[in-house]
C-alpha cells in the first residue's frame, strides 16, 4: 500500500513538470462579415484551441498574414486576438491567414477571403475657377483614403455630342491631374471625376464627385461678315467685304478668305475691309476668321454673283487639218448687253499673242499655224475667255527610207535584224508599218523627227524583200518605201572529214581528203590543217558543200592528227574531228628488208654450217694405219687401252663403238672393194676442255666419208 502511494506521488510530480500540450486548430474570423462596406470597421479574429496536461500558462504568439504578407505579430498569454482595421478600404480586400506558436509548436488557421466593396467618392478641384478661351485648365482628381493603382476618369458634362471623357491611371499615386483646352464658345464648364480599381479578387467604382464649375471669358466675340451693296450681285459690279470684331484689348489677327484662298488680312485691328470688282469665278462662300493663339472664330457667307454674258465660245472647222486647206475660227458670246471687245489669240507656255481683234479668223493652213487657240470678249470691264483649243496641221509625209543598222549586205539566219525607218517630211506623230514581203511584220507611232525602229528574225535562207509605210493624220497621203532586198544566209553545219585510205598510207603514195558540210550558204571556205599548225597545208574556196584535196606523196614525218575548217560569209568557222594518220614503209621496201633480213640470214647460216664443218674435222685425227687402230700413247710414252684417253682415264663405251664401227667396216669390204676404193681420213683435233686436267688434251674419231673425191 504504502509502495503504491509512493508511486502515485512520483508519477503526478513528473506530470506536473512535462506540462504537456497540443495545439488542436486555429480559427480565424472577420467581424462583422467577410463582405465590409467601404470606410466601415472590421474586425479579424485569431482563437486557437489547445489542450494541456494540467492548469499552467503559456505564452501564444500570433501571427496575421494578408495575401502572403505578414500584417502584425501578437504576444498574448490569452488563447485568443485580434487585428482591427477602424475604416476598411477596398486595399484590405484579400486572403486573410492567422498562425499560432507556442514554444516550438505552430499551426496555421484555414484561409478566409475579406472583400471591402465600393470606393469613397473622390475629390475633384479646378486649379482656376475662371479661364480665357483657349487657355488650359488643370484639374485635380483624388482619392486620399485609397491606395494605388487607381484609374481616373473625367468627365466634361453638358456637351452637345454628350460627355466628354478622359481616363487616366496612376500606378504610384491615389490621385492625378490633367490639362483640358478651353474651346471657343464656352460659356460655363462642368467637371466631375470617376475612381475605380482593379484587383485579383475584382474592380469596383465610386460614386462620381460633386460637380466642379469654371467661368470661361471671351477674348474676342465671334466676328460678323457683311457683304455690300448686298449678297445678290452682277459681274462687274463693285463689291466690299467688311469683317467686324469685339476685342478686350488684344492682339488678334483677322483674315478673310474664299475657299482657301486668302483675301487680306490684319493684326491688331477689330475692323478689316476686302474691294474687288466681281465676276463669276468670284460666285462663292467668303470667310472672316479671327485668331488669337489657338482660339479662332469666324463667320461665312455665300456671295451670289449674276452672269453679264456668258463665257465666249471659240468655233473651229475641225482640230486636225491637212496643210494647204483652210483653217476658220469664230467667236461666239452670248449676252444682253454689246460686246465692248472680242479678240483671237494663240497661247504657247502660258502667254498669248494677238492674232485678230475681231469674232472671226481664217487663213489658208501651213503646218506653222499649229498652236492653241482661245477667244476673249469684254463687256463693262469684264472680260472672258473660251476654253482652248487645240489645232494641228499635218503636212504629208515624205517616202519613207528603210536601212538595216548596222549596214550589211548579207545577214545571218536566226539572227534578229535591225530595221530603221524614217520620213524626213511630214507632221508627227508619224505612224510607220513594217512589213515582211506584203506581210505586216509591226508597226509603231513615233512623235518626233527621229526613225522608228523594227526587228525581224529570218526564218529561211534566201532573199527577203522588206518594206516600211508612213502615214500621219494626214487624211489622204500615205507612203511606202522602196523594197530592201536582204540575203539571208546560214553558216556552215556539221563539218566531216574523212581520209582515202583510212589511217593508214604506205610511204610513198598519196592519200585523198574529202571534207564536206551539211548545211550552209555557198561559197564555202574549206581549209586542211595538222593540229599544232596554223598554216593550212590546203585552202579553197568552192561554190560547193564539199572539196577533195589530193598529196601525192607522203614520208614519215606527215603522220599525224588533221582536221578540217569550214566557214562562208558569215564569218562563223566550224572545225571537223580530228582524224590520225599514219605513214607506214611501202610494200618494196618492205620486200627489201625481208630480203635483206633472209641473205643475212642465210649467210649465218652457211657460216655456222662451214664453221660447224670445220671445228667437227679440227676434232678428229689422220688416219696412220688403215686396216686397224694404232695404239695411243700418252705424254709419258705408255700406251693407252682403246677406252682411256691420255691421262690414262677410261670413256665408257668409245672404244666398243669404235671398233664395232671398224669391224663392220672391214667385213663389208671384198677383196675388189679394197683395191678400187680410196680412203680419206678426217682428223679432229678436240680442243682442251676447262673442266679437265691440262693432261687431258685431245683424241681423234675417224670417219670415212666415202664418195667423197
Amino acid at each position: 500500500m504504502c509502495l503504491a502511494l509512493l508511486v502515485i506521488l512520483l508519477h503526478c510530480s513528473s506530470l506536473k513538470a512535462r506540462e504537456v500540450f497540443t495545439i488542436n486548430k486555429v480559427e480565424i474570423r472577420a467581424d462583422p462579415s467577410l463582405q465590409v462596406p467601404n470606410g466601415d470597421a472590421l474586425t479579424i479574429l485569431c482563437i486557437a484551441d489547445i489542450s494541456k496536461s494540467g492548469n499552467f500558462m503559456i505564452e501564444h504568439h500570433f501571427t496575421f498574414f494578408k495575401d502572403g504578407r505578414i500584417l502584425s505579430d501578437i504576444t498574448s498569454l490569452q488563447n485568443r486576438t485580434e487585428y482591427k482595421i477602424p475604416a476598411a478600404r477596398f486595399a484590405d480586400t484579400g486572403e486573410y491567414v492567422c498562425m499560432v506558436k507556442a514554444k516550438e509548436k505552430k499551426k496555421k488557421s484555414e484561409v478566409m477571403l475579406v472583400k471591402v466593396t465600393g470606393l469613397p467618392k473622390p475629390k475633384l478641384t479646378a486649379l482656376k475657377n475662371m479661364v480665357t478661351e483657349g487657355e488650359e485648365l488643370v484639374l485635380k482628381c483624388e482619392v486620399p483614403e485609397e491606395a494605388p493603382p487607381l484609374t481616373f476618369t473625367f468627365q466634361k458634362l453638358l456637351t452637345p455630342g454628350g460627355p466628354v471623357t478622359r481616363t487616366k491611371k496612376e500606378l504610384e499615386k491615389n490621385f492625378t491631374t490633367i490639362e483640358i483646352p478651353v474651346e471657343p464658345g464656352d460659356k460655363i464648364l462642368r467637371f466631375q471625376c470617376i475612381a475605380s480599381v482593379y484587383s485579383a479578387h475584382g474592380m469596383q467604382e465610386s460614386a462620381p464627385s460633386d460637380v466642379e464649375l469654371v467661368t470661361v471669358v471671351e477674348p474676342f466675340s465671334t466676328p460678323a461678315l457683311v457683304i455690300e451693296p448686298s449678297l445678290n450681285v452682277t459681274e462687274g459690279d463693285n463689291v466690299k467685304l467688311v469683317c467686324r470684331v469685339v476685342v478686350r484689348n488684344y492682339d488678334i489677327e483677322i483674315i478673310i478668305q474664299k475657299d482657301k484662298v486668302i483675301l487680306n488680312s490684319t493684326r491688331g485691328q477689330n475692323t478689316l475691309t476686302y474691294f474687288t470688282k466681281v465676276s463669276m469665278q468670284d460666285n462663292g462662300n467668303y470667310t472672316c476668321k479671327v485668331e488669337l493663339g489657338s482660339v479662332s472664330k469666324e463667320k461665312t457667307v455665300n456671295m451670289v454673283v449674276t452672269e453679264l454674258f456668258s463665257k465666249p465660245e471659240l468655233i473651229h472647222s475641225a482640230k486636225m487639218i491637212d496643210e494647204g486647206d483652210w483653217l476658220q475660227l469664230q467667236c461666239k458670246v452670248k449676252g444682253l448687253l454689246p460686246v465692248t471687245k472680242i479678240s483671237i489669240k494663240t497661247r504657247y507656255l502660258g502667254k498669248d499673242n494677238l492674232l485678230n481683234d475681231s469674232s472671226s479668223f481664217i487663213t489658208k493652213a501651213h503646218v506653222n499655224n499649229t498652236a492653241t487657240y482661245i477667244c476673249t470678249a469684254e463687256i463693262n470691264g469684264i472680260i472672258k475667255e473660251s476654253d482652248p483649243v487645240k489645232i494641228n496641221v499635218y503636212a504629208p509625209v515624205s517616202i519613207p527610207q528603210l536601212w538595216i543598222v548596222p549596214s550589211v549586205r548579207d545577214v545571218i539566219l536566226g539572227r534578229a535584224i535591225r530595221f530603221q525607218c524614217q520620213s524626213m517630211y511630214g507632221t508627227p506623230p508619224i505612224t510607220y508599218k513594217f512589213f515582211r514581203g506584203n506581210k505586216t511584220v509591226n508597226s509603231s507611232q513615233i512623235f518626233n523627227k527621229l526613225p522608228a525602229e523594227f526587228r525581224d528574225k529570218p526564218t529561211e535562207v534566201g532573199v527577203e524583200q522588206y518594206s516600211c509605210e508612213a502615214s500621219n493624220h494626214h487624211s489622204h497621203i500615205r507612203k511606202r518605201s522602196r523594197e530592201l532586198n536582204i540575203t539571208v544566209i546560214a553558216p556552215v553545219g556539221k563539218v566531216n572529214l574523212i581520209s582515202v585510205p583510212k589511217r593508214e598510207v604506205e610511204d610513198g603514195k598519196g592519200i585523198s581528203f574529202r571534207c564536206y558540210v551539211e548545211t550552209g550558204s555557198l561559197p564555202i571556205n574549206f581549209k586542211l590543217l595538222k593540229q599544232n599548225n596554223r598554216k593550212p597545208i590546203s585552202e579553197d574556196t568552192k561554190m560547193d558543200t564539199e572539196v577533195i584535196w589530193y598529196k601525192e606523196t607522203w614520208s614519215k614525218q606527215d603522220s599525224g592528227e588533221y582536221f578540217c575548217e569550214a566557214s562562208n560569209p558569215t564569218n562563223i568557222v566550224q572545225r571537223s574531228d580530228v582524224i590520225s594518220i599514219n605513214v607506214i614503209l611501202a610494200s618494196w621496201q618492205k620486200v627489201l628488208i625481208a630480203l635483206f633480213v633472209l641473205v643475212i640470214i642465210v649467210i649465218l647460216g652457211c657460216g655456222g654450217c662451214c664453221w660447224y664443218l670445220w671445228k667437227k674435222r679440227k676434232a678428229k685425227h689422220p688416219s696412220i694405219e688403215m686396216s686397224g687402230s694404232a695404239g695411243v700413247t700418252n705424254s709419258a710414252g705408255v700406251k693407252l687401252e682403246p677406252r682411256q684417253n691420255s691421262d690414262g682415264q677410261y670413256y665408257p663405251g668409245y672404244m666398243d663403238d669404235s671398233e664395232n664401227h671398224m669391224k663392220a667396216t672391214d667385213e663389208n669390204k671384198g677383196p675388189e672393194h679394197e683395191i678400187t676404193e680410196v680412203e680419206y681420213t678426217e682428223v679432229e683435233v678436240s680442243t682442251p676442255d676447262p673442266h679437265r686436267d691440262s693432261g687431258e688434251n685431245r683424241y681423234s674419231k675417224i670417219e670415212s666419208c666415202p664418195d667423197a673425191t
